[in-house]
């Protein structure tokens, strides 16, 4: 490790962008396919950050629950509860169609970005957390997630 003034780590930067094939509408479970792929970089760093950052407006990010799946499809059916859709919902934006701007609403609603800490090569989650891609349009398309880690 290089050391900065002082003697300490220099700290250090990666970053990936992850290609997750289409989900169906819901959420899922994407841990294991963002520690399969970022794996190998996350084990140089003894402390930081691992920052994701999904490049879509009609999907979101989410730690939630990484066990029971009734979790994802209970979350799944309370958003669909609150953001209306259909031709009775008050939206204007419709021209991708009617699933569209509920999905703009729960994905600003979640979110498009985490912050995680790393310790000792590892990301650092509750024993019962895990990441979630929650997917709101009904046709689903391949999503981009950038990864950047930085550290020591």
């Amino acid at each position: 490790m290089a050391a900065v003034d002082g003697g300490a780590p220099a700290p250090k930067w990666a970053q990936k962008t992850i290609t997750l094939p289409p989900h169906n509408r819901g959420c899922h479970l994407i841990t294991p396919k963002i520690l399969k792929e970022i794996g190998q970089e996350l084990s140089d760093f003894k402390c930081g950050l691992a920052h994701l950052f999904l490049h879509h407006t009609s999907a979101s990010l989410t730690i939630n629950e990484n066990y029971d799946s009734d979790v994802r499809d209970d979350t799944e059916t309370f958003l669909n509860k609150i953001v209306p859709e259909g031709r009775s919902a008050p939206w204007k934006h419709t021209l991708e169609g009617p699933d569209d701007m509920p999905a703009h609403i729960k994905s600003s609603m979640l979110g498009c970005a985490l912050t995680i800490p790393i310790t000792n090569g590892q990301l650092n989650m509750g024993t019962w957390q895990g990441i979630w891609l929650c997917e709101h349009r009904d046709y689903p398309t391949p999503r981009k997630i950038v990864v950047t880690l930085n550290g020591i």
